[in-house]
């Protein structure tokens, strides 16, 4: 059915627990879809994606990101400041350490969405 076709009590179920109603405003519809480009790039890198999955079990530190990914601290460290512009995780400082948790929620929904689809034998 098209979009044209459908009247303002129209409605197309998105999950179990969401409903859009028609018609849309094209505006806001534009700038939504431009914040789920934004949010969805941000994780679209393994990297980033695997920083954020070893952030959901709580804060970590560069040193300790480092060692879990088995990467060099100038890759981590490129990757957290991407997560960082986009404020998808935040940056604590204590002494010399800089320790990293992750600060927006649909980052938390994101990736448990994320181990559900491809991490859970199913």
């Amino acid at each position: 059915m098209s979009l044209d076709r459908l009247d303002q009590s129209s409605s197309l179920p998105v999950t179990s627990n969401t409903q859009v109603t028609y018609p849309f405003d094209a505006v806001v519809m534009a700038e939504k879809a431009a914040n789920a480009a934004a949010f969805l790039k941000a994780l679209s890198h393994e990297g980033r994606m695997m920083i954020l999955c070893h952030l959901i079990s709580g804060e970590k530190s560069v040193t300790e990101l480092e060692r879990l990914l088995s990467s060099r601290q100038a890759a981590v460290s490129q990757q957290l400041a991407r997560l960082r512009l986009e404020g998808l995780v935040h940056a604590r400082r204590d002494g010399k350490a800089i320790f990293y948790s992750i600060q927006d929620p649909k980052v938390l929904k994101t990736i448990g969405l994320m181990h559900e689809m491809f991490c859970v034998s199913g």
